[in-house]
């Protein structure tokens, strides 16, 4: 038995889940989600709570059940409060420009790094190295964040370039003597 798939989900005030067939609509002050349950699985609402539930031991719905009630409860917590990740760059003239929904990034290459921003993401960037990225996906918020660190990830004898806030780097000595 999944320890996860059995928890129930508390649903917040002002969220509301709609359980039809074998799909759930999740819907919220920021955004509205859905999300298909596969085969075996069913979702209950009752008591203000979101109940997964398995109609078989097989091993493949068993692997399922935890996955969907913790996706679930993303989406949940994702409608209601929504996510946020932050990136800093650092590095000597490096910097982002945010123009309308696209970001320009000069981050040591020849031209500037163009990145459009997704809908359903909404991206501050304060002071030109400090970006904050904000939505109601916990994945794409997760996916967003990850494309721009890739734009100039760290590199390892300087720790130029973007990085998560708080994110622990390791940095290479170097060439030492001679």
């Amino acid at each position: 038995m999944s320890r996860i798939g059995k928890m129930p989900i508390a649903i917040p005030a002002g969220v509301e889940v709609k359980v039809v067939g074998s799909k759930v609509s999740i819907k919220g002050p920021l955004g509205k989600m859905d999300w298909p349950l596969e085969e075996g699985l069913g979702a209950v609402v009752e008591n203000g709570q979101l109940s997964v539930n398995r109609s078989s031991d097989d091993r493949n719905v068993r692997a399922l059940h935890g996955l969907a009630r913790a996706e679930l409860s993303n989406m949940i917590l994702g409608v209601s409060k929504g996510y946020e990740r932050s990136l800093e760059i650092t590095g000597v003239g490096y910097k982002v420009a945010l123009q309308g929904k696209t970001m320009s990034f000069n981050v040591g290459y020849i031209n500037p790094v163009l990145f459009q921003v997704p809908a359903g993401i909404e991206v501050k960037v304060d002071k030109q190295t400090l970006i904050n990225v904000k939505g109601f996906d916990k994945r794409l918020v997760g996916q967003v964040a990850a494309d721009l660190r890739a734009i100039k990830p760290p590199d390892v004898y300087k720790q130029k370039g973007v990085r998560f806030m708080g994110e622990v780097l390791r940095k290479k000595e170097g060439k030492t003597g001679k």
